[in-house]
């Protein structure tokens, strides 16, 4: 039959002496033989039947006229002449029966009991005789119906009240053959179902389905439901001498596979449901289900296969027997006939077990959700051959119902009761109920998640059941005690080489995630709801670990389908690539937590085996590296993941020609209007031309070009100066948080008509700078960050706009007392530039009162509104104008935190070891020159703001590379300024070139470094021309090259007026006054008119 592996084939020898062809003729003449006695064989039996139905007309007549109640002995051949021809097809046959079945009835009701009726007094003797007579009747009734059912179609869900139908008179004989109370009742239902009765009740309720649903609600119950309702009770009732019968003609296969059973027979789903029979009719299909046997009947269409019918009536009785006062899977129920507590457990056990399997051939469930499923996010492939066609809306609608909020408390408390929420030792391995419930439960819901629209299931889930507690308790005690690979062997829904941690992960990482979504900062570290934060660092370890084994050592050779079949076909592939996006969706949301308020070391989200074989294979596309920086970029070290983004810019560089010498983008920029002039001249580039190096030339506030080449250094001023004019608040399009962050001005329209085409020149200057790696002291509000990585915000995100709003929406969170008194409605107050405006959270929210029912609605809509709504617009244009340059998946592999290092650099001090390490000398200037060493010496003494603001004055920004001074572009130098030491050269300053990244230092004697002297009566600010050293005191501002003096008036414009102190260093004056301060032109000093003699920098002759 089957291929053996052997590829030759052998002639077959016979040694019977008889050739293949004569043993195939007399197969042939026997078959034909037994085939011609079978036709005579019918042809006779015909005759006979034929006969005795001749005489039994004579006798009784066509109508049962003479028919009395002696005739339904076991003395008469009223009842064995009439069973022997009776034919179902045959119209007079047909009105036989059911005469014969109305004489019974009528007998029955009249005379007392149908034992007496068949039996009489001697139903000890003749006990065979007679019960093969109920046997026959009660089979020829059922065939009847069942023959005749398209003609009968209006009377099969009829009442008993209408007992002058004939398909009644037929069913209720049937009823009161198998009455409980008679000694035959087993033997004929063990007869009809060893004649597949089921299966022809099956197909008389799919013809009269649509009958009973055109009589509603109001209908009663029918005597085809009743019948049904006795056979399954007898199944299912203990004991039961009844043989068992191929699972292919059971009562689950046949009856429960029939669409909408419960809506056509409501007295039946209360009969399921009784406590007994549902365990029994549950363990059967389980049992059924855990041996993948093919036992439901060919599907009605390709709208309704049988098992998404039987799915949705197993779902919605169990939803019933849920709610019942003796709920059959009740874990706490004691003594009677279940024994022990917990018994019940291994019931509800069955029940999700077939929930599953038959949960696993669905297709996912549409609805008007934009997360229909927890695959909607990922793109799927679907193979042709396994795609499955949508089901019936009304079928869809009745399983994702019964899959409601409460079904899933229910079944969540039954499984879960008893188990520990909380275990202080930790040393206790998980029992075999565990893990059995555990198992059950995660699979269930695994497949549900894949299937059904995820919003209701994960809102119930997380805040109202202990699945978060309890799936963690038991993974920390696997965890803690290696037992992984026992849980791969007892789990029954993955194969025992799956990792044991698998199931519990794909389900509890998504439910942990959607808490986290409500949780505030008081709870979540103050409180330790719903895990401590000793339980966090730990389930830390737990992800990172599988997450490194997901994707690196152990990666998914494949893509999932959407398709279930597929699911089926690789289920371990499957829940591996669902468990590495939910897992490391939660890693990432723990890791913004522990940004917020640090409590495990960030090197604890990061991988071991980052190596260079790592890195050499992140830049390749379709690499387990790359998919990693993509998927799950925290496992790699942030200094790691700079070294590849600088990589990915090097790279498009080199692609556009960037390197070039000679640059084809120059620009005129007015100091006194550059912030206009910039914006004119820079959104007429293409995408391709800002990623072209960009020149500019400075045109001073008399129209003269200011001396220097622009080899870099006056391009980093450039970008200085634009981004502190333009991110400036006074300038109304960002505004600041208490803690002086931008974002952007939600009345920014109030201000300029082009508010937005700045958003999107500004996001294009921002990206620029990134792309230049220019740093930029624009420190950004951490939930603006998220817009550039196009996230949500929530809830946990508003402190970082406004701590002060966060604290009152968590008083109202946790106010123990009647909201509705507070007088709140769904509307919020906008207040820009003295305008209040009214905003409704929803239509119709100012009459919308905020209640105890509502409130956590009502949060979420105000942190919404101001996180999301209020700057939608200018989020959206800066973002645009940020991605002409930066891809999204360059920053993706950063989080909000690494990403404002990546525009501004640390706050911290410089390394200062390593940026002697990396210097170059000049001049006659060596490492171990004297005046170096001073040099060096000094620095270290300086503050952390004094050493930026040097910084600032030699390379023209005030943090220094991310990955360190090795990164510096130029290298830094530092050159002797003055051939000999005479005093008229020690009495120089210090100069610098930006372009150049170069110090051109003094041979000083003796160094000063005073903070006296360093930081008064001036601070050092900048330098664009080598011979020019500025300083800028206290009191003043530095906008575009000219220092004026501050001023008490705000200019709410996108370019402040020139108001105070100029002072004009292009002037040829040789002595000029800032202040009280004199700038010496001849030799570049600065001196002191006033009182005090100090001398700026700190370094000083």
């Amino acid at each position: 039959m089957f291929f053996s592996g052997d590829p030759s084939t052998r002639k077959r020898v016979d040694l019977g002496g008889r050739s293949t062809k004569e043993r195939d003729r007399q197969k042939l003449l026997e078959q034909t033989r037994l085939e011609r006695n079978h036709r005579l064989g019918r042809k006779a039996v015909e005759a006979e039947r034929a006969k005795v139905r001749e005489q039994f007309f004579l006798t009784y007549g066509k109508r049962c006229q003479n028919v009395d109640r002696h005739c339904f002995g076991p003395d008469s051949d009223f009842l064995s002449q009439l069973l022997f021809f009776f034919n179902p097809e045959s119209v007079t046959d047909f009105s036989t029966l059911v005469e014969a079945c109305r004489l019974l009835q009528q007998f029955v009701e009249n005379g007392g009991g149908i034992l007496g009726l068949f039996a009489g007094t001697e139903y000890s003797t003749k006990h065979a005789q007679v019960e093969y007579r109920a046997k026959q009747v009660a089979y020829a009734c059922i065939q009847a119906v069942h023959r005749n059912r398209i003609q009968l179609k209006d009377q099969l869900f009829m009442t008993s009240l209408d007992s002058s139908a004939s398909t009644i008179l037929l069913l209720e004989t049937v009823v009161m053959l198998i009455d409980p109370c008679l000694p035959w009742a087993c033997k004929i239902v063990s007869y009809l179902l060893q004649r597949n009765t089921l299966f022809l009740f099956r197909e008389i309720a799919l013809v009269g389905k649509k009958s009973a649903n055109s009589q509603g609600s109001a209908r009663k119950v029918s005597s085809l439901e009743r019948l049904l309702a006795l056979i399954m009770s007898h199944i299912g009732q203990s004991p039961c001498i009844c043989p068992n019968i191929a699972p292919e003609w059971s009562f689950a296969s046949q009856i429960l596979t029939i669409p909408f059973l419960w809506q056509i027979f409501p007295f039946l789903k209360e009969t399921f449901t009784a406590p007994e029979l549902s365990r029994h009719y549950f363990n059967q299909m389980a049992l059924c289900a855990k041996s993948n046997a093919k036992v439901l009947p060919n599907d009605i269409s390709s709208e309704f296969p049988g098992y998404a019918c039987l799915l949705g009536n197993v779902l919605e009785a169990a939803g019933v027997a849920f709610a019942r006062p003796d709920c059959p899977f009740d874990m706490d129920q004691v003594g009677g006939k279940w024994g022990l507590q917990g018994v019940s457990c291994y019931e509800a056990i069955d029940f999700v077990a077939v929930a599953t399997f038959l949960l696993e051939a669905l297709p996912p469930i549409q609805a008007g959700s934009k997360e229909n499923s927890i695959m909607a996010e990922d793109e799927m492939i679907v193979d042709d051959d396994l795609k499955v066609k949508d089901l019936n809306k009304d079928l869809e609608k009745q399983i994702s119902n019964a899959i409601d909020p409460r079904f899933l408390l229910q079944l969540t408390n039954v499984l879960f009761r008893g188990l520990p929420l909380v275990n202080g030792s930790y040393k206790e391995r998980p029992s075999d109920k565990e893990v059995a419930a555990v198992g059950a439960a995660c699979a269930f819901l695994h497949v549900t998640f894949n299937i059904l629209p995820l919003e209701r299931i994960m809102t119930v889930l997380a805040y109202r059941t202990e699945l978060v507690l309890v799936i963690w308790n038991f993974m920390k005690r696997c965890h803690e005690n290696q037992r992984w690979s026992y849980l791969s062997e007892q789990f029954a829904y993955l194969p025992a080489d799956a990792p044991g941690w698998l199931l519990p992960l794909a389900v509890f990482c998504p439910v942990y995630k959607h808490m986290l979504m409500i949780v505030d900062n008081e709870e979540f570290y103050e409180q330790d709801k719903p895990l401590s934060l000793k339980d966090i660092r730990c389930l830390v370890v737990i992800l990172r670990q599988a997450l490194w084994q997901l994707l690196w050592l152990n990666p998914v050779p494949l893509k999932p389908t959407m398709d279930v079949s597929a699911l089926k076909k690789h289920p371990v592939e499957f829940i591996q690539h669902r468990v590495s996006i939910v897992a490391s969706e939660l890693l990432s949301q723990l890791q913004d937590w522990n940004n917020r308020r640090q409590f495990t070391p960030p090197s604890d989200f990061h991988a071991d085996g980052v190596n260079e074989n790592f890195m050499s294979q992140a830049m390749i596309e379709n690499t387990r590296a790359n998919d990693i920086l993509r998927q799950a970029p925290f496992l790699v070290p942030f200094t790691s993941r700079v070294k590849i983004f600088t990589s990915q810019l090097a790279i498009v560089k080199e692609r556009n020609g960037s390197h070039a010498v000679f640059a084809r983008n120059r620009f005129r920029i007015r100091r006194d209007h550059v912030l206009e002039d910039a914006f004119n001249q820079l959104s007429t580039l293409s995408e391709e031309d800002l990623r072209e190096p960009i020149r500019v030339t400075f045109i001073n506030e008399f129209g003269v070009e200011e001396a220097g080449i622009d080899g870099g250094g006056i391009f980093k001023d450039f970008m200085e100066n634009i981004t502190r004019a333009a991110f400036d608040v006074q300038y109304g399009l960002f505004k600041e948080t208490t803690d002086h962050l931008l974002y952007p001005n939600p009345g920014s329209g109030m201000i300029h008509d082009q508010h937005l085409q700045f958003f999107h020149f500004l996001g294009t200057i921002l990206a620029k700078a990134m792309f230049e790696g220019i740093l930029v002291d624009i420190p950004f509000a951490t939930f603006f960050l998220s817009k550039l990585k196009q996230k949500y915000n929530y809830l946990n995100d508003l402190p970082s706009l406004d701590p002060e709003l966060y604290r009152h929406l968590i008083f109202l969170k946790h106010y123990e007392g009647d909201i509705s008194e507070l007088e709140l409605y769904f509307v919020i107050v906008n207040n820009e530039y003295g305008e209040q405006t009214l905003e409704e959270l929803l239509p119709g929210g100012k009459n919308a009162r905020v209640t105890n029912e509502n409130v956590i609605t009502f949060i979420h809509l105000v942190a919404n509104h101001r996180l999301n709504f209020q700057i939608r617009q200018q989020s959206s244009h800066f973002l645009r104008g940020f991605q002409q340059l930066i891809q999204k998946d360059w920053i993706d592999m950063f989080n909000e935190h690494e990403l404002q290092l990546l525009i501004s650099g640390s706050v911290d001090g410089f390394d200062i070891d390593d940026l002697r390490s990396f210097t170059n000398y000049a001049g006659g200037y060596n490492s171990e020159h004297y005046v170096i060493d001073m040099f060096w010496e000094v620095l270290k003494e300086f503050s952390v703001e004094n050493q930026r603001k040097f910084l600032k004055f030699v390379t023209g920004c005030s943090r220094g590379p991310l990955l360190g001074f090795k990164h510096l572009e130029p290298t830094f130098c530092i050159q002797r300024a003055a051939g000999n030491a005479s005093e008229e050269a020690l009495d120089r300053l210090p100069t610098s070139a930006t372009c150049m990244n170069l110090l051109k230092l003094p041979p000083y004697r003796r160094l000063s470094i005073s903070p006296l002297n360093w930081c008064k009566p001036g601070k050092l600010i900048a330098s664009y021309d080598e011979s020019l050293f500025r300083l800028v005191d206290d009191h003043l501002s530095c906008v575009g090259g000219n220092y004026r003096g501050s001023s008490e008036h705000q200019q709410p414009m996108l370019c402040r007026k020139a108001i105070g102190y100029t002072c004009d260093l292009s002037a040829g004056q040789d002595v000029h006054m800032l202040g009280r301060l004199q700038y010496h032109r001849s030799d570049a000093r600065y001196t002191d008119a006033g009182p005090s003699k100090s001398v700026l920098p700190a370094i000083s002759a």
